[in-house]
């Protein structure tokens, strides 16, 4: 569509061999109502930096100054120019042109074909496939300056496509490439695309992979690459933190067992499988379940019977293998009165909270084996718990009971490293779940640690061979409030 606004409002005007608009934009620069910002490119504004108007009116100018123009190569898929200010087409000609901020890399090749995009006027980018053999082109130069991405980043491009769209997706990619690489003359490239393809898929094992990501697909093990670099991000920030050391204090059977019910107790009751207090004590002292309540009863015994026994609550993962083991077993005891839920079996299908998408069911193993290896690097007892805790709820890995085994997991570690446990009352249910959801949906993993501090805490106090009198401690400390009515109160002693 023309511009239809006058022409000392536009902010991009193009020089014109037509005589009246050529008079014009010469008086318009006489008067100062408009500047020269690149060769025959003319702009209203006067005010913005000359690179920030060309950036944001790029695809305009190249459509209008190049027409029958492709964007290509890495650029195609990257739709801006690389870090080292350069944009990649393929033209009529090979050639540099200067742009302020921008160099645009001029390749010779073949015109735009059909199924190629449509960006502004005459400007086309390269359609997915044509991208990727593009990409698997030689190239001379190395890092930003290629005009290539490298083989690992293609890959995970490949892999990405397989992740969210399956293979069938991907096998479009390749039927469309193979019609595209003899209309182009590229058939080594589309061989070296066709072995990727078959690798990832493990449809023709081969060792041409070499992303991190595009081979644990191949060997049967992909991973959600967001959620590793989440890992990662926490890893980081607990292993450059000292943290308090907090003894065990419930050294006796019957202490250790009293903090387990309580434990219990506020795990499920966070989850929203609440009972009265005396009514889960009789559960616990008669190891049956309330008729009316037989399976919400069996997860508060479940969850006792891991928590309550030192010798289990000891056992801690010594390779991915025994993690995803020991977590199946754990959560097969947890849940096991829920029999649709699939006790002990990781999730079939995607589960979701609120507007959270934990990750893909087809995802689960390989993203709990990848993230085995900062666990592994950890050594402080609460690095390790506030660790093993986030991977689990983050990856979600079951259809139900996700909250309560992520923290019967974190506080596994807290025992085997002789800590005290940490319980999540009832009145900080909110500041634990706000933490969590930040640093999801923000990266900001700081708060969660924090959280977590602050309740090690609190629940390094809550000790006795008195039940009664640890649960009168529990409500001096507001525990059993909802956080609307209360806050939570640490009482050292």
């Amino acid at each position: 569509m023309e511009n239809i606004l006058p022409i000392h409002l536009q902010e991009i005007i193009y020089g014109s061999s037509n005589p009246k608009i050529s008079k014009q934009i010469s008086k318009l620069l006489k008067e100062g109502k408009i500047r020269k910002i690149a060769p025959r490119i003319y702009s209203s504004n006067l005010s913005d930096p000359v690179e920030e108007i060309v950036r944001r009116n790029l695809f305009q100018i190249l459509g209008k100054l190049y027409p029958g123009a492709l964007l290509s190569h890495r650029s195609a898929f990257e739709f801006q120019p690389t870090k080292s200010g350069q944009l990649f087409l393929t033209y009529t000609y090979t050639k540099k042109v200067n742009l302020p901020g921008i160099i645009i890399s001029f390749l010779q090749g073949h015109k735009p074909i059909d199924g190629d995009n449509v960006l502004s006027g005459e400007l086309h980018a390269s359609q997915k496939s044509r991208a990727f053999l593009e990409n698997l082109q030689a190239s001379k130069k190395i890092g930003f300056a290629s005009k290539c991405l490298t083989l690992p980043e293609i890959e995970e491009k490949l892999e990405q496509i397989i992740r969210v769209n399956g293979e069938d997706e991907v096998n479009k990619v390749r039927d469309t490439a193979k019609t595209i690489a003899v209309k182009l003359g590229m058939e080594k490239e589309f061989n070296l695309l066709d072995k990727m393809i078959s690798a990832l898929l493990a449809t023709n094992p081969s060792k041409i992979l070499s992303s991190p990501l595009a081979i644990a697909r191949a060997f049967g093990s992909p991973y959600d690459p967001a959620r590793i670099k989440l890992f990662e991000e926490l890893f980081r920030e607990l292993k450059k933190r000292e943290f308090k050391n907090r003894p065990e204090r419930n050294t006796t059977a019957k202490a250790f067992r009293n903090f387990a019910f309580f434990e219990s107790f506020f795990s499920n009751h966070i989850e929203g499988t609440v009972f009265e207090i005396e009514d889960a004590k009789e559960i616990i002292a008669t190891n049956k379940p309330l008729p009316a309540r037989n399976q919400d009863s069996h997860d508060v015994l479940g969850t006792y019977q891991l928590v309550s026994n030192r010798k289990e609550m000891s056992v801690a993962p010594q390779s991915p293998d025994e993690f995803l083991k020991l977590l199946s077993y754990r959560h097969n005891v947890l849940l096991r009165a829920r029999e649709t839920k699939n006790p002990g079996q990781f999730k079939d299908k995607n589960n979701f909270a609120g507007t959270t998408a934990f990750v893909d069911w087809n995802l689960v193993k390989g993203t709990l084996i990848q993230s085995f290896d900062f666990f592994q690097a950890l050594d402080h007892p609460f690095s390790k718990a506030a660790y093993m805790m986030f991977v689990i709820s983050e990856v979600h890995p079951f259809l139900d009971g996700n909250g309560r085994i992520a923290r019967v997991m974190m506080n596994a570690e807290l025992v085997g490293g002789g800590q005290s446990k940490i319980i999540i009352p009832t009145v900080y249910r909110d500041d634990y779940m706000g933490a969590l959801k930040r640093f999801t949906k923000q990266g900001d993993c700081n708060p969660y640690i924090r959280m977590l501090q602050r309740t090690h805490e609190f629940s390094e106090y809550i000790s006795g061979d008195d039940m009664n009198e640890m649960q009168g401690f529990l409500a001096q400390c507001n525990a059993f409030f909802e956080h609307t009515e209360a806050r939570l109160k640490i009482i050292p002693r």
